[in-house]
Formats: C-alpha cells, sequence, structure tokens
C-alpha cells in the first residue's frame, strides 16, 4: 500500500465509498482488500474505545450485497475483525437494515455491525456501512475510524495475540421471521393469523441485488402468491434495470410486471433494502410525494397531529395533505436520509412528536422501528394497511385520494465548472435570493433549511422552484413543480437569463 494514501478521500458523509473494480474509464480503484483489511481492524479497535469493552468481547456481524467486489472485500474485512481478537459473524448476502438489527435483535446482541454495498452505484463500486446498538455511524464517526486506520497502516497492523473465529450464520431468517410476525400482529386476521395475506398477489422486483428474501422468507409464508416476481437472484452485473427505485426505467419494469400479471401490488427494492417503491394494481406508482402521503396518513392515524419529517423538494400538495386533511405538521428538512432522520430524532429529544422520518429518494425511517432507514419495513407496514383496506372493502390508495399533485415537475442538474464549487454555488443562490426578492410575483418561503425555496405565484404561474447545492457533488440541482401545465417552461425560461450570468455553470440542462 502506498504510504501517501489518501484515507479521506474515502469518506461519502456517514460511511464510505469507493472503486473497487478496474472497468470503468477514468476511475481508478482505491478500494482494495488491503484496505478492507485495514478497515475492519480499525472499526474493531473503534467499537471498543467506543463501548468500553475490550476487543476480544466484542461480536462483529458482517454482510454484504451482490455486487461483484463483495466476496472478496468481505473476505478480507472480516480477517481484519478477527486479527483483533474479535468474533465474527458472516452473514453472507444481507440488507443493510438487517444489519443493524443484528445488534439489538435478542439472542444476537451484536456489539456492531458492519455492510459492504454501494447502494445503487455502479457495478465497479463499492463501500462500508457502519452500525452500534445506537444506529447507523455518523460523519464524525467514520472520520474517527479513518483516522484510525491511517494510523493502521502506518503501523503495518497491530493484531491480537490470537484471532478471533469467524463464524456463518443465518441472520436473514431471524430478520425475515420478525418482519413476518410484524404483519400478523398488524392485520391480526381472526380467521386466519398465520396468512393473512392469503388470496393477494404481490410481485416483487429486487433488482438483483439483497431483496430477493422478501419473497422467499416473508410473502409465501403468510400465504402470498408471488408469481411473476423478477430479478429476485443476486447478481452484481445488475444485467435487467438498475437497482434503484427511483430510476424510471426501474419503475417502469415493476409497473409492468405488476399489470401484466394481474397482481394486487408491486413492490421494489433498491440493492441494500434501505429504500423501496411501490406500484397499485392500476400499475400507479407509489413513490416520491405519493409514497409519502400514504406513510403519513398511516403513521397519522396511529399517532395523531405528529410531525412528519422530510427532505426540501416535497410539493406543496403534500403539505396541504398532511397539515389540513390529516391534521399533522410537516417539516421540510434538508436532503440527506440521516439529515431528515437526525433532524426527526432531534425533535422527539425536544418534546415535539414525530414518528416518521422519510425522504423523496424512498429512504423512510419510523420512530417505532429505531429510526431505522428499512425498505422491507416500509413495505411490511404498507402490506399492513393493504389487507385492512381488503377487509373494509377499500384500496390502499384511498388513502391518499385527496392528495393534490403536481400537473408538472423536473429537476435540472447544472454542473459547476471551478474547484471551488462549493464556495461558487453558495454566491449563485445568494444572488438568486436578491433576484427573487425583486420579482413582484415571486414569494422567497421562509423556513428552509438549504438553498432557496421560491412561490411562484401570478396569473401564468403556479408553482415553485428550489434551487439547492449538492451535498456531495459539484451540482447545483434545480427543482421546479406547477400546478400548471406549461409553467415549468415559464419559470424556466425567468430564471435562464439569471443563470446567464455564471460563467461557471453549465446551462445545457435547459436545452
Amino acid at each position: 500500500m502506498q504510504a501517501d494514501f489518501d484515507w479521506k478521500k474515502l469518506q461519502n458523509s456517514s460511511d464510505i465509498r469507493g472503486v473497487a473494480l478496474e472497468g470503468v474509464p477514468n476511475e481508478v480503484v482505491n478500494l482494495t482488500s488491503d484496505i478492507a483489511e485495514i478497515l475492519g481492524q480499525s472499526f474493531a479497535l473503534w467499537l471498543s474505545q467506543k463501548s468500553g469493552k475490550s476487543v476480544t468481547d466484542l461480536t462483529i456481524a458482517v454482510g454484504r450485497d451482490s455486487r461483484l467486489s463483495g466476496p472478496q472485500l468481505m473476505a478480507a474485512l472480516m480477517n481484519g475483525v478477527a486479527s483483533q481478537g474479535c468474533q465474527v459473524y458472516d452473514f453472507s448476502v444481507a440488507s443493510t437494515p438487517a444489519m443493524f438489527m443484528s445488534t439489538v435483535t435478542p439472542g444476537w446482541d451484536c456489539d456492531g455491525a458492519i455492510m459492504l454495498t454501494a447502494s445503487h452505484l455502479p457495478f465497479n463500486r463499492n463501500g462500508f456501512k457502519f452500525f452500534t446498538p445506537t444506529g447507523g455511524a455518523d460523519k464524525p464517526d467514520i472520520t474517527e475510524i479513518l483516522q484510525l486506520s491511517q494510523i493502521q497502516a502506518a503501523q503495518q497492523r497491530n493484531n491480537a495475540a490470537k484471532a478471533g473465529e469467524i463464524i456463518q450464520c443465518d441472520f436473514m431468517s431471524v430478520y425475515a421471521a420478525n418482519l413476518a410476525a410484524t404483519i400478523q400482529k398488524g392485520v391480526n386476521h381472526l380467521q386466519n393469523y398465520d396468512k393473512p395475506l392469503k388470496g393477494f398477489k404481490i410481485v416483487v422486483d429486487a433488482g438483483n441485488g439483497a431483496g430477493g428474501f422478501y419473497v422467499d422468507k416473508v410473502l409465501r409464508p403468510l400465504g402470498v402468491d408471488t408469481s411473476g416476481s423478477q430479478f429476485l437472484e443476486p447478481d452484481g452485473h445488475f444485467p435487467n434495470h438498475i437497482p434503484n427505485p427511483e430510476d424510471k426505467t426501474a419503475i417502469a419494469s415493476i409497473r409492468q410486471a405488476v399489470l401484466d400479471n394481474h397482481a394486487d401490488f408491486g413492490i421494489i427494492f433498491d440493492t441494500d433494502v434501505d429504500r423501496a417503491a411501490a406500484v397499485d394494481s392500476q400499475g400507479r406508482e407509489l413513490n416520491r410525494n405519493r409514497l409519502i402521503a400514504l406513510m403519513s396518513a398511516i403513521i397519522l392515524k396511529e399517532h395523531p397531529e405528529s410531525t412528519i419529517v422530510t427532505d426540501s423538494i416535497t410539493s406543496d400538495g403534500l403539505t396541504q395533505f398532511i397539515e389540513s386533511k390529516l391534521k399533522g405538521k410537516h417539516h421540510r428538512y434538508k436532503r440527506g436520509y440521516k439529515n431528515v432522520i437526525n433532524e426527526s430524532i432531534r425533535l422527539n429529544q425536544c418534546g415535539e412528536e414525530s414518528w416518521l422520518a422519510i425522504e423523496t429518494s424512498g429512504h423512510a425511517a419510523l420512530k417505532e422501528n429505531y429510526f431505522l432507514d428499512d425498505g422491507a419495513y416500509l413495505v411490511t407496514k404498507l402490506l399492513i394497511e393493504l389487507a385492512k383496506s381488503k377487509s373494509a372493502n377499500q384500496t390502499l390508495t384511498d388513502l391518499i385520494i385527496d392528495l393534490q399533485e403536481p400537473q408538472e415537475s423536473e429537476e435540472f442538474r447544472l454542473k459547476i465548472n471551478i474547484e471551488d464549487f462549493k464556495g461558487y454555488g453558495n454566491k449563485v443562490i445568494e444572488k438568486l435570493k436578491i433576484f427573487a426578492g425583486q420579482q413582484e410575483d415571486w414569494i422567497i418561503v421562509p423556513n428552509n433549511y438549504e438553498g432557496i425555496r421560491v412561490s411562484c405565484q401570478s396569473s401564468v404561474e403556479n408553482g415553485w422552484f428550489l434551487l439547492r447545492l449538492s451535498l456531495h457533488d459539484p451540482v447545483i440541482p434545480l427543482s421546479i413543480e406547477s400546478n400548471v401545465a406549461g409553467d415549468i417552461e415559464q419559470i424556466t425560461n425567468r430564471l435562464r437569463g439569471f443563470f446567464a450570468a455564471f460563467d461557471a455553470l453549465d446551462l445545457s440542462p435547459f436545452h
């Protein structure tokens, strides 16, 4: 390993990501087996410091998604953990939420867990997510782990006298059985408690990631006809579509599967199952604002008047639905699932009841489930309501019949072609605040936590736009929604002249 290896470049906010395989031009491999082994050592040492337990008394679980680089990196990672004297549980292919649950499930009670995944990123990427019984590692934790890794690398290893044991375990069956039991208890079918979903036909699209278990270990035992489910086998080539519930091709694929198989419901997971979306029997997509509205309706029935925390790009119609129809409170916050989750936790600590933190990307975390962003648990809640709706001769989507949806919605991602992209992007945002304030029919929305959100209300405009700086990339995304057909073009035309004054912005998305 190079002595000058830049460990900081592996940090991606609250997890670690890097290039693990060759094959993509201009992307140099920086996540190797040697790196993975040192990261395993460092997490064990970091966890010992945080927990106050001896390294040799720790038990750490390790799992991975279906990525091609997974088996080799996981073997090195487990060797690194075991080299410190820790006991290691090898979960093989697993989901990210299951890894956390191994730290809080009675009988397992792992001191920590590591998941190898890069979510929906291309085949050549991989990464690490770290967990303790208090939740996922935050940005400062990752910084500390990487600092320890730099020290470990310089010392050329610092191993225990005796390596810990690596034990293969089937935790996914335990995790899945708990999900199935949650559905049984939630539906509470008096005539058929064990198979409360008997009579339903549900198709699942796992995108060749780690979510195929939901068919065999959750749905079928509950009586579901799952014929028509697709791409359940883990395959790191991702040959069918990107395993991303936000991807248009992926959503079109599960939508077609529902219609072709005359299914009652469709489910799609991302690679590591921390996100999900759904499709109803008519092929209607249940993602983004619709998914948030649906989950808000479910949660606010259980916990009236509580606060729903979302990211910043949710629609005005969603706010009206949550606050006027459901009598809850909508709190828009920053983009980034950890930001949304941590804000919901903070509100609860301050005495403001918040049971749901959910992002338009499909990340959803519930207070009742450790504020864990778990796509399988999200789907489990939806299926409980699906069964209850059928018993009441209703449909699941009746819950959001009053949701006002925009006529148009679009995002323009403007690249910033300058090294100090954050400084430049913030300058653009500040200038836009001045420009928007000079427009008689534009109103800057108060209590906005990132960028600038503007309400556009005139005889020809009825919508809003949000300009913010990307969390990680040299990009300044512009989100626009309108309740009038053709309105986005009108708003865009007014903004194009403003953006033209900034030479470092790539305005090609407007063309």
